[in-house]
């Protein structure tokens, strides 16, 4: 197996502005800017001390992928999306590491919130539901099951934006619109379900129910739009769930990172620190990420 790539080093060749749980972002101009996704994996908001190798290339790819799709399907829509060349300015002995996992996208203002969409109560959402019968403190029909999809379709539950290091916390939408103000939080919340619709078609057709999924959004200035920037619907930002072995009233098996979080949440690892996946579990999670992407795009996944 490829060794996993945990970081990217273009120092001395582009400015490097950030470094997130997965993605380097490095400045190509004033306007444009070059998102490399490495092959680091977190759950629960850390860091695992290993990779899975070749995942960075497939998050990329399927994001550009969907990018289309979307785009195609919804014609309104504007995305941060250039291309997937490299940059003049990378040089050429980098290009065999750095293709098919970096994207050149637009520079634009982030609204600090992540627009999460949930189509079926599992997760975060399932537990609190259980405590207190509602959902980002929304209040949601009573006797709902596990897994089962939310009767009067799906819901916008948006949470903060958290730095490196800290937990996302899930929010209210009235608490999201007062972060980005009421105008954009009403234009991100249609957007979002809007996307979320559309995709959850799409992939249906296809095999994968998408139970939840987070996106997030940036602001073009100059023309006061709302933008659809960063990954979109990947095994890293959504929850995909097998149709054909779906079953309410409890867990599903998925094309996630869920089986991580669940090797995890068994052996009292969840939220700790300097962890490192041992080989079976690595694998499993890259076997789940290329049947997503194949099942998705509909050809078989030969790396980038």
């Amino acid at each position: 197996m490829n060794t996993a790539l945990e970081g990217s080093t273009l120092a001395g060749t582009l400015p490097l502005l950030a470094s997130g749980k997965v993605r380097d972002l490095y400045e190509i101009d004033s306007g444009t800017l070059l998102f490399v996704a490495s092959d680091r994996i977190s759950a629960y908001d850390v860091i695992m001390k290993n990779g899975v190798p070749e995942k960075g290339a497939l998050l990329t790819l399927l994001s550009a992928y969907w990018f289309h799709v979307l785009s195609a399907a919804i014609p309104s829509l504007r995305t941060h999306f250039i291309s997937l060349d490299l940059p003049s300015q990378v040089p050429q002995e980098l290009h065999t590491q750095l293709q098919g996992r970096s994207m050149q996208v637009r520079k634009l203002e982030i609204f600090p919130i992540e627009a999460i969409v949930r189509g079926y109560i599992t997760g975060s959402a399932w537990k609190e539901y259980q405590a207190k019968g509602t959902v980002h403190g929304m209040k949601v029909q009573p006797g709902l099951k596990e897994s089962e999809a939310f009767p009067q379709g799906a819901i916008y539950t948006p949470s903060t934006k958290a730095e490196a290091g800290e937990n996302d916390e899930n929010i209210h939408p009235d608490q999201a619109a007062k972060i980005v103000g009421e105008k954009y939080a009403k234009r991100i919340e249609q957007l979002a379900l809007e996307l979320y619709s559309t995709a959850r078609k799409y992939a249906l057709d296809r095999g994968i129910i998408i139970a939840d999924t987070k996106f997030e959004f940036g602001l073009d200035i100059e023309t006061d739009e709302v933008i659809l920037v960063d990954e979109v619907l990947t095994p890293d930002s959504s929850r995909f769930w097998p149709a054909s072995i779906y079953k309410i009233g409890q867990a599903q098996d998925s094309f996630d990172k869920q089986y991580l979080r669940d090797w995890l949440t068994t052996n009292g690892l969840k939220g700790k620190q300097g962890v490192e996946m041992p080989e079976d579990v690595m694998n499993k999670t890259a076997e789940k990420y290329r049947e997503a992407f194949e099942r998705l795009v509909g050809k078989k996944w030969c790396g980038s």
